[in-house]
């Protein structure tokens, strides 16, 4: 069957407002696709001002709340995920994660969606290999005593779920994006904070580790790609580039201008901090630690990827980590993240787009 995306086509996007959902969403709507974007009640739609679709308020964990929603939808996208390090409460998200997840896909199949995409995520790939240098890639099995907090337990369990929905028939294909950059990181991500740390001299110092960086518009069209090409049941890391701390810190310092952090911390430092954080701040004050210990566990792990499966199957492909980190450096110097004394240093050096 084929699943080519034609213009007019009624798409449903769960997470629609995030920041990889805004950009699938965009990427539809460039398509010529007739977006209904799921938001949850409640949350910021700031990624979605000035386009033209449909919005609907749905919580996910509730299946009566998704009655009627994909009537005339040939597609879905399910990137709606509880994620963070805070609150510790799992319950919230099993809540979004999981059960949510089952929601989606089992009201999409009963609507008669042609096609839905998951977005899982590369946490919950294996990352044993990485340590002598080797990237990971889908067929690599996570070691269950590394996958640090809530989010990723989760996201494990619900890639497990939804994987099991697809061997009963619900026509799903998953996406496993590796660390997002680029314009519209409104929150910001984890990965987004890396860069305004950075930008606004936050960032003491860094570990010896290593991540596979990717433009979050590239990231959208893989997941187009995946709606297309991509094989029910099977699994797609859409990534980008696997370099070092240090040298995406050379990168912003190259294209900003801003002098980079020549401090490298030891891979216990982390976890010092992680810890106390998560006393004071967590136990004592009851608010999200500042350094969260998940973070703190994860900071000497080589998060790098293998994406070679989506390249081959699906035609894939991916633009230089430094336009990423540009593009992301510049948005969040546009729209007021950055200090008033950082930005009157900073010279710009755009890098080239191939």
């Amino acid at each position: 069957m084929s699943h080519e995306l034609t213009r007019g086509d009624r798409v449903v996007v769960t997470g629609a407002a995030g920041f990889i959902g805004s950009a699938v969403t965009r990427a539809l709507l460039a398509r010529g696709a007739d977006v209904v974007a799921l938001l949850e009640p409640g949350a910021s739609a700031k990624n979605l001002d000035n386009l033209d679709l449909e919005r609907r308020e749905v919580d996910i964990t509730k299946l009566s709340s998704l009655a009627g929603v994909f009537d005339g939808a040939k597609y879905c996208f399910h990137l709606a995920a509880k994620f963070g390090f805070w609150p510790s409460d799992a319950s919230t998200f099993y809540d979004v994660n999981v059960k949510g997840s089952r929601h989606v896909i089992a009201q999409a199949s009963e609507a008669g969606v042609d096609r839905i995409v998951y977005t899982s995520t590369v946490a919950t790939l294996g990352l044993w290999r990485t340590k002598s240098g080797t990237p990971s890639n889908e067929d690599d099995v996570a070691d269950l005593s590394h996958l640090y907090g809530n989010y990723k337990q989760t996201k494990y369990v619900a890639e497990h779920e939804v994987l099991r929905l697809a061997a009963q028939g619900a026509p799903v294909v998953l996406v496993l994006p590796t660390m997002p950059h680029g314009p519209y990181d409104y929150r910001p991500t984890p990965s987004g904070k890396v860069v305004l740390d950075y930008l606004n001299g936050a960032m003491p110092g860094y570990v010896d580790t290593a991540m596979n960086v990717a433009h979050v518009d590239d990231l959208a069209l893989g997941h187009l790609l995946a709606l297309e090409k991509g094989l029910q049941g099977r699994s797609y890391i859409c990534g980008g580039e696997n370099i070092s701390m240090a040298q995406l810190l050379a990168i912003l310092s190259d294209v900003t201008g801003l002098p980079s952090s020549q401090r490298k911390f030891p891979s216990f430092f982390p976890l010092v901090a992680g810890y106390a954080s998560q006393f004071f701040e967590g136990s004592v004050l009851h608010r999200e630690p500042r350094v969260p210990l998940e973070a703190a566990q994860m900071a000497g792990t080589r998060m790098t990827f293998d994406d070679t499966r989506a390249r081959t199957e699906l035609g894939y492909t991916s633009r230089p980590a430094a336009l990423a980190l540009y593009e992301s450096a510049q948005w969040f110097v546009d729209n007021d993240y950055v200090n008033d004394d950082r930005v009157a240093q900073l010279r710009w050096n755009p890098p080239s787009a191939n």
